[in-house]
């Protein structure tokens, strides 16, 4: 009996008398041009839509486009690839927020390279799921091949291995799993060895992690989710410029030892997402070793320095952490997602591994076969690690260096241009790309002109000195005015800024990741900034507490 199909059922003769239209839409050998079709017009509307956008955000709200969004029938397709087009332009690409702008300077979200968006089409076509290599054979050894180029830059060392992640977050929360569990084998041992063994579950509740107050909130979360609870995190004071204080961090660890607290990780950052400030590595690295503590790295943000023709010194003592988290998405100019965690002794990553007898069972660790699931948090992948090798394929790390170089310079300047305006205070000078600062109320008839900005210092006869004394208005108003202004810019559509909270006070937030914003740019969003918080304060509406007073955290 023959099993092969009748020449009236075989698929490739066409599809089965009755069979759903879905099939006409699978990606296969017989529809390959209808791909290419659709990929082209979709491309083609993306590209037509960013030539033409003039500003980074409509200012549409959630009340104008929820009812767009909810008026889409979803069980009525329409059946027609430009007709789903023309519906995408109208609930998504006209009101989307495009960080290609150069005016949009609020969060750590980057424009892309074009060889990343040719890795993400190829990567999606294909489907690799990066878990096992019978799933994605040569993306395997491409990720690989990815994460040992990255701990070479980083200096871990040939021990070292990773794997790629779905962002800092995922990364943090791997890093603090395998600093956990590393942390509860070594009293495990010491306790065995003195003839009072303790378990897992009586070891975790003395567990402590040391990060800055400046760390990013993720370290708190995986805490939590570790069965550790966001007390298990201990804040270690900033300096000034809002990095960690070692000698504070020296005092708690000894604090630890001596109430019995076991430090399963210090947690130092390179790169923090308010300040874009670098930890004292060198020295954190040091009071680690001598305490015998992990040390964790977070430089999601920072890691850009790793491709810098002239700041990669700025990471130096990253070579000597246990795990380092990545963001390639941030400062390696990538789409989303591309992250990774990597650590200093691959054994360590075997605190993630479980073999499933049937995807990667045991026997094939055995036969040295690469399932890159037997070190993730997550199974089913994405190849998300393509983007980076095309990236790297066709421009090089040095131009990808240059580019993050550039934004560096951008915010140094910044930094002056603010520092010498007196409607603005700046809470720090930047490390990385990244400035906080406060409309204060000063005269706005004394702004800088970027023109006349000297490389290392302004021009000393710019400003009348007696100028630069900030505005000595009611600070909770001024809270109000900075809220007021950031909403009101966002609103316009003209740029975007961020904001967060230092010292009980609302402050506002540049952060510069387009090498294509330049000082003019800057200048002009700090005019419409100063613009919409003179009308707040000169409004009725200052009157009226509508913002509540920050909180110090």
């Amino acid at each position: 009996m023959s099993f092969l199909a009748h020449p009236a059922e075989d698929p490739s003769s066409g599809p089965i008398p009755g069979a759903a239209d879905g099939r006409a839409h699978l990606f296969n050998d017989r529809t390959a041009e209808h791909y290419r079709r659709s990929l082209s017009d979709g491309v083609g509307l993306v590209a037509s839509t960013v030539a033409r956008t003039t500003r980074p955000f409509t200012g549409v709200t959630p009340a104008e486009l929820a009812p767009e969004i909810a008026g889409v029938d979803l069980d009525r397709p329409l059946g027609d690839p430009a007709a789903a087009l023309d519906e995408l332009e109208r609930v998504y690409l006209k009101d989307a927020v495009y960080f290609h702008h150069p005016r949009y300077l609020a969060h750590l979200n980057c424009p892309v390279v074009i060889p990343a968006l040719l890795g993400e089409a190829v990567l999606s076509a294909v489907n690799s799921s990066l878990d096992t290599w019978d799933q994605s054979a040569g993306g395997t050894l491409i990720e690989r091949r990815l994460i040992d180029w990255t701990a070479a830059r980083l200096g871990l060392g040939e021990a070292a291995d990773g794997v790629f992640t779905s962002g800092g977050t995922q990364s943090n929360l791997h890093a603090m799993l395998l600093a956990r569990d590393e942390a509860c084998k070594l009293v495990e041992k010491e306790t065995a060895a003195v003839g009072a063994p303790l378990t897992k579950p009586q070891i975790l509740p003395r567990l402590r992690i040391l990060a800055s107050q400046a760390s990013h909130f993720s370290i708190a979360k995986a805490a939590a989710v570790l069965g550790l609870g966001y007390e298990a995190v201990i804040a270690v004071p900033c300096d000034q410029d809002r990095r960690m204080r070692t000698a504070a961090l020296a005092r708690e660890l000894d604090r630890c030892r001596r109430e019995g607290l076991v430090v399963m990780a210090v947690v130092a950052t390179a790169g923090t997402t308010d300040f874009g400030s670098i930890d004292p590595l060198p020295e954190i690295a040091d009071l680690c070793e001598r305490a015998g503590v992990w040390l964790h790295v977070d430089a999601a943000y920072g890691c850009g320095l790793l491709v810098s023709p002239r700041r990669r010194h700025l990471l130096d003592g990253i070579e000597r952490a246990d795990s380092v988290t990545v963001d390639y998405h941030k400062s390696f100019f990538q789409p989303v997602s591309s992250s990774a965690v990597l650590v200093r002794d691959r054994t360590t990553l075997g605190h993630a591994t479980y073999h499933a007898d049937y995807l990667n069972p045991a026997r094939s660790a055995e036969r040295l076969i690469p399932n890159q699931v037997d070190k993730s948090l997550q199974t089913t992948r994405r190849f998300d690690a393509l983007k980076l090798w095309l990236t790297l394929r066709v421009m090089g790390a040095d131009a990808l260096g240059e580019l993050f170089d550039e934004v560096v310079d951008r915010a140094a300047e910044a930094w002056r241009l603010l520092d010498a305006d007196p409607r603005y205070e700046v809470v720090t000078r930047p490390q990385l790309s990244t400035l906080v600062f406060r409309y204060t109320g000063g005269p706005s008839a004394a702004r800088p002109d970027p023109d006349r900005l000297d490389p290392d210092r302004l021009d000393p006869g710019l400003l009348d000195p007696g100028l630069l004394t900030p505005g000595l208005l009611d600070p909770g108003l001024l809270d109000r005015a900075n809220l007021h202004a950031r909403e009101a810019l966002a609103a316009s559509g003209e740029a975007m800024v961020a904001g967060t909270v230092v010292d009980g006070a609302h402050h506002l937030k540049f952060t510069l990741l387009n090498p294509e914003t330049s000082l003019h740019d800057i200048a002009h969003v700090l005019d419409l900034l100063a613009g919409h918080a003179e009308r707040y304060l000169s409004s009725s509406e200052a009157a009226v507490p509508e913002f509540p007073r920050a909180r110090a955290s």
